[in-house]
Parts: structure tokens; C-alpha cells; sequence
């Protein structure tokens, strides 16, 4: 969300310095809305799913291990438990009901060794399907002034509706960082400001030179 109210905002009043019709901004808007939020979507889902691929190829590789070198992966089990302050006997009987069935074998050998969970590989479905809605979520305030007016009103609305978003999002974002709520309020709107400006004063350059 936070991605795309600054990436529109800034999309907007850069378009809005140049001081174009107002189909024009509202053009711009949409096509950042909409390009941004297949662009994050796309970018969230190949991610996701070479990661998901990536980890299931090592889940693969440690499946035929055990299959083919169960000795020799009960022995790394004992060395790892023995590493964790475990004795020699209490290692080897633990490696040994752990290494008793296949399928506890090999979830015990990615969460032990691979540090992964084999029910967890992520969903990238899922994770782009939640990138494309939050990006226009957060890409939709800034536009919409632009929908039912123009010229100055728009582009005061727009900003007003910008900065307030980003203080809401900097706010809501301390509850999972635990930092202070008006610092990283502020932070966040700092952030907005500073896009939406250089991007306003380029566009107002670029249109009054061609004026």
C-alpha cells in the first residue's frame, strides 16, 4: 500500500506540475494504478514462485537422501542434536525415532538442517494477488480527486489525501516494528513529501520550458 501511494502520488503531482488538461493527469493516474499493481503482482508472484520451486528442489535432493543414505542422515541428525547440547545417547536415540519413519525424517531434516517448514513454501498466488489489491489500494487515494475535479482543487485534495494516508500507514506500521507511532508516522510522510516534490517540480520545469 505504501508502495503505491508514494509510486502515484509522486506519478500524479509530477504530472500536475506541468499543468495539463485534466484527463490528462487522470490518464496518468490510472495507467500508474494499473501498471504498478500488475507490475508488483508479477514481480510478488516469479519471486514467490522460484523461492517455493528453489525450496522444493532441496526438499527433493534431501528426500533422496534419506532414501538412499538413511545412515548417513541419522548421522547428521545425532551431530546436530549433539551441537545443541544434547548427550551422545539421548542424540542418537532421538536421530533414531525421528529417522523411524520417512516423512517425520524428512520434515525433521528441513526444519533441522535446511531450516525450513515443508508445509510452509509459500503461496504465490496468494502473495501477488495481495500485492496487486494493496498497491491500488494505496494508489487509488491520490487519484481519486482527480475523478470529479481538476486544476488546483485536485492537486490540494490530492496532496491533502496523500499525506494523510502516509501518516495513517507510517502509524499503523509502528504496531508491527514497535518504533515510536508519531516517528515513524512522520517518517512515512516524509518519505511521500519528498517523492511527490521532486517529481512536481520536475514536471512544473518540463512544462513551463515547454510552455
Amino acid at each position: 500500500m505504501s508502495d503505491g501511494l508514494v509510486t502515484n502520488v509522486s506519478l500524479i503531482l509530477g504530472m500536475a506540475g506541468a499543468h495539463p488538461a485534466q484527463g490528462v493527469v487522470r490518464l496518468a493516474g490510472l495507467a500508474g494504478l494499473v501498471g504498478g499493481a500488475f507490475s508488483m503482482a508479477a514481480g510478488e508472484y516469479v519471486s514467490m514462485r522460484a523461492q517455493r520451486e528453489l525450496l522444493e528442489r532441496e526438499l527433493a535432493l534431501e528426500r533422496h537422501e534419506i532414501r538412499h543414505r538413511p545412515e548417513g542422515e541419522r548421522r547428521e541428525l545425532v551431530h546436530i542434536y549433539e551441537a545443541r547440547g544434547l548427550a551422545p545417547d539421548l542424540a542418537r536415540k532421538l536421530a533414531d525415532a525421528m529417522m523411524s519413519d520417512p516423512e517425520k525424517a524428512l520434515e525433521t531434516h528441513a526444519r533441522e538442517e535446511l531450516g525450513i517448514d515443508p508445509g510452509s513454501l509459500g503461496r504465490p498466488f496468494q502473495a501477488a494477488t495481495s500485492s496487486f489489491v494493496t498497491f491500488a489500494v494505496g494508489a487509488l487515494v491520490p487519484l481519486v480527486p482527480w475523478l470529479f475535479t481538476g486544476g488546483e482543487a485536485a492537486t490540494v485534495a490530492s496532496v491533502s489525501a496523500g499525506g494523510a494516508s502516509a501518516l495513517v500507514i507510517g502509524f499503523a506500521l509502528s504496531f508491527f516494528t514497535d518504533r515510536p507511532r508519531v516517528w515513524s508516522a512522520i517518517r512515512q510522510l516524509a518519505i511521500a513529501v519528498l517523492a511527490a516534490a521532486v517529481t512536481w517540480s520536475i514536471g512544473h520545469a518540463i512544462g513551463a520550458g515547454a510552455a
